[in-house]
């Protein structure tokens, strides 16, 4: 991956996988949902290998031309999945698909959100240098607002922390 990609990169997709395994555990699915889980979230951001645009279609795309010969359509239907969720909140995953969607964005419910997010600020800052910092807390505003976790263990252990983090947000931006 390019360098500039300072939060869509190994170390993130990493993260991910790492998270998508303990949620998986935490909520008992299968050893072949864990197995897909695992497969779903390695290719979560492939796409970004061609560009950031419809990144996550794309790297359902890459993941299913890897993964067809050995897996069903059905198996893949069920794990891999072609947005991050935020699009539509609302929207109703097959269960084994929120464990990576939860995974991908686990990191706003903890300690790491700082940490992480600035990761992201700096990549959004290559793809556009005039990008503020205050840019930056009003999009994670509108984001982390429209965002739902999907899984029982991260509704219940990691929302209040978001909602922790989302109020630091908006103490920076003056809107509390």
């Amino acid at each position: 991956m390019p360098s500039h990609l300072t939060y869509h990169n190994l170390d993130h997709t990493d993260y991910v996988i790492e998270k998508a395994i303990f949620l998986a555990k935490e909520l008992k699915v299968s050893a072949q949902d864990l197995h897909l889980l695992k497969l779903a979230a390695l290719f979560h951001d492939t796409g970004f290998i061609d560009n950031p645009k419809d990144h996550e279609q794309k790297g359902c795309k890459i993941a299913k031309g890897y993964l067809e010969e050995g897996y069903t359509h059905e198996e893949l239907q069920k794990n891999l999945r072609d947005d991050h969720g935020y699009q539509n909140p609302a929207k109703s995953y097959h269960a084994p698909r929120k464990y990576p969607a939860d995974a991908d964005l686990e990191y706003l419910g903890t300690d790491l959100f700082e940490k992480i997010g600035k990761t992201l600020y700096e990549e959004l800052k290559h793809f556009n240098p005039d990008f503020t910092e205050q840019a930056w807390d009003e999009l994670q505003l509108v984001f982390m607002q429209k965002h739902h976790f999907h899984t029982e263990y991260c509704q219940k252990h990691r929302e209040p922390k978001k909602q922790e983090n989302l109020l630091t947000v908006k103490k920076r931006l003056g809107v509390v």
